[in-house]
């Protein structure tokens, strides 16, 4: 028993020198190739059970025949290891060098495609996360595009709308200014209205600003839906006659929610005011509000008489500069008064905004006749 010890203690000793050696080894060689890496750690293996052979045999526990028939199996198991590890080297580099070029065309803007072929479990997780990581960017990327976009139009629609407007009042000043003008308190009038026309767009390019930069401060308290609906309704109530317009708020539920009521109460006025505005003479804007099947959300929905929206133009209703003032046309044969001005596209951008900013969601479909708003917001527990 205390041979076997004497012979364990010995050969543990000879391949701990040797582990040792090939730890530095390793080390000196750790930003080379994983396949020099793996030919050392093959070496390290056989050199450790050479090593502890050679030590027990000079502790005299070996003749010199055993010595040399262990040796020269170890000998035969490092060639056949070193092989080994060279070749699983090669095949892991030749691995590794394929997806790091997907990974550079995937870096220069174009999509990741995984290599062909068997791999590693760490590098198939590798290509899974590139990929996903190249789903994710290429979205970010048509986000971007598509946000460019609005920013271009909105600049392009702003520019339009401000010259307009600022060329009616300068006229008008001229006008006022020569004595040119007949009718001077009509001229004062116009011009009041053109100016609450500028402040207007100013003031929601000034609310849409914050809520880009995330500055729009909530100051949320428990009402009821019921309410919100009746101040909206109360505020487009005079449009709605000018324009002969029904407005329809009947199927409105007294449900309890946590939101901002000022705020709250704009997204519901720029959605009537905007079916309002595509409705024609006699037609019906009708406002509902209802709590959803799971209870957990209460949906205030808003339908027009707008003759609907393109399919293709659906996606982009609440984009920062849309318009679709071409698209929503009335019924063929149905009377309508000329529609007030179109805003900048600002309108839908900011329901969206404040309604994301309660953590609930805007969505548009289309319905006979007309299209539908849905505003989903939480209930109040």
């Amino acid at each position: 028993m205390k041979d076997i010890l004497l012979i364990a203690l010995f050969a543990f000793g000879g391949a701990v020198c040797a582990g040792a050696v090939g730890a530095l080894v390793l080390r000196l060689v750790r930003h080379r190739s994983v396949a020099v890496s793996l030919t050392v750690i093959a070496a390290v293996t056989v050199t450790a059970m050479l090593a502890g052979t050679l030590a027990v045999a000079q502790a005299m526990f070996l003749s010199r025949h055993d010595l040399g028939v262990v040796t020269l199996v170890v000998a035969m198991a490092a060639v056949v290891s070193l092989a080994v590890a060279l070749l699983l080297g090669r095949w892991v580099v030749a691995r590794s060098r394929e997806l790091s070029l997907a990974a550079r065309d995937f870096g220069d803007g174009g999509s990741f495609a995984a290599p062909p072929g068997l791999a590693t479990a760490e590098l198939a997780s590798l290509s899974r996360e590139l990929a996903a990581t190249s789903e994710k960017l290429a979205v970010s990327r048509e986000r971007e595009r598509a946000l460019e976009t609005s920013r271009r139009e909105l600049v392009a629609w702003i520019s339009h709308d401000l010259r307009t407007p600022l060329a009616g009042l300068r006229a008008m000043s001229e006008a006022l200014e020569d004595g040119m003008a007949e009718d001077p308190a009509r001229y004062h009038r116009q011009i009041r209205t053109e100016v609450d026309r500028l402040n207007s767009m100013v003031g929601d390019l000034f609310e849409l600003s914050r809520i880009h930069a995330g500055a729009l401060a909530l100051s949320p308290s428990r009402m009821s839906v019921y309410d919100l609906v009746g101040d909206a309704l109360s505020g487009v109530h005079p449009l709605a006659r000018e324009r002969g317009v029904r407005l329809d708020g009947a199927a409105v539920d007294r449900v309890p929610v946590e939101v901002d009521g000022k705020e709250m109460t704009r997204v519901l006025a720029n959605l009537l005011i905007n079916a309002i505005r595509h409705t024609p003479v006699d037609g019906t804007v009708a406002i509902a509000a209802s709590v959803r099947a799971d209870g957990g959300a209460v949906v205030v929905s808003v339908t027009d008489g707008c003759g609907g929206i393109p399919p293709e133009d659906l996606p982009r209703v609440f984009d920062t500069g849309w318009r679709g003032t071409p698209a929503r046309t009335p019924p063929a044969g149905v009377a309508s008064v000329p529609a007030p001005p179109a805003g900048a596209g600002l309108g839908l951008a900011i329901v969206r905004g404040i309604v994301e900013a309660h953590a609930g969601r805007a969505a548009v479909r289309n319905v006979p006749g007309g299209c539908r708003f849905e505003v989903t917001l939480p209930v109040s527990a």
